[in-house]
């Protein structure tokens, strides 16, 4: 089976916009406006950056690893032991964001090389069970906007 050259293409097209739809959401906010909870249980937006940027590293790492290997083991992760451990205040929002951007950039480089049908290769993830590289590209692509949402839900509870 191979993948639809131009569903790819436009996924490769969402995915390169992401850093900049992030950086969208998270424009103006002040470093309080960043580490701010105004919806109760939920993560503050510079939690989001943080667990975006956590993902992303997560994302390439398994999508090379497809291209690269025969079924590789793709093992679950839970968001909320990562932010609860990782996402500290002294991360800096600018860093995170330039490390989505860069590793989209890299890894959108290396996508772009890679043929129709290896977008159908598989990795087997410790609770999803198979999953393509397209599946994989699917989801990383859509992450940014779905999290962009709650930041802007975050952005309205803080009245701005």
């Amino acid at each position: 089976m191979t993948s639809d050259p131009k569903r790819i293409a436009i996924l490769l097209a969402d995915y390169l916009a992401g850093p900049q739809v992030l950086s969208n959401a998270v424009s103006g906010l002040t470093e309080k406006q960043l580490l701010a909870r105004p919806v109760p249980g939920k993560w503050s937006v510079h939690e989001v950056v943080c667990h975006l940027s956590d993902c992303e590293v997560l994302y390439v790492d398994r999508m090379k690893r497809v291209i690269a290997e025969e079924r590789p083991t793709l093992m679950n992760v839970d968001p909320d032991l990562h932010v609860s451990a990782l996402a500290r205040p002294e991360r800096n929002i600018d860093e995170e964001l330039l490390l989505v951007e860069t590793i989209r950039k890299h890894m959108a480089r290396i996508l772009q090389t890679v043929q129709p049908a290896d977008f159908q290769r598989v990795g087997m993830h410790s609770q999803d069970g198979p999953l393509t590289l397209e599946t994989l590209l699917s989801r990383i692509t859509g992450h940014i906007p779905h999290h962009a949402r709650f930041i802007g839900e975050k952005r309205v509870a803080m009245g701005l």
